[in-house]
């Protein structure tokens, strides 16, 4: 069964971290780019962080560098988004999805990851 479940989300105050995760099944997870997005009410999706398993390369969207980092345990087939300093503006709903082979630059790309987990909400007070 193709599939992903994230995990993880809760309410923290500002300044806080969250850990999320991202368990995908094998077919999904192998050689694949898994991506990070996140929601606002009313708006477009948009991408946060990337990897390609293949090796462990990752792209972030300048807002969350250096607050953000994105990880993979493959005996798990498992991808993290470590979340630290969070701020009220990280406030969304969190989704994971994967595509085929390499990893597009984020924000962009959506289109191209076929297979979403139901998401996982983040709530930052301040």
């Amino acid at each position: 069964q193709v599939e992903i479940v994230e995990s993880g989300g809760g309410s923290v105050q500002a300044g806080g971290s969250l850990r999320l995760s991202c368990a995908a099944s094998t077919s999904v997870y192998e050689d694949n780019c898994i991506g990070w997005f996140r929601q606002y009410p009313g708006k477009e999706r948009e991408g946060v962080a990337y990897i390609f398993t293949d090796g462990g390369t990752t792209w972030y969207i300048t807002s969350v560098k250096r607050r953000f980092t994105i990880s993979q345990d493959d005996a798990k087939n498992t991808v993290y988004l470590q979340m630290n300093d969070l701020r009220p503006e990280d406030t969304a709903m969190y989704y994971c999805a994967s595509k085929g082979g390499v990893c597009p630059p984020p924000p962009g790309g959506l289109r191209y990851f076929t297979v979403w987990g139901q998401g996982t909400q983040v709530t930052v007070s301040s």
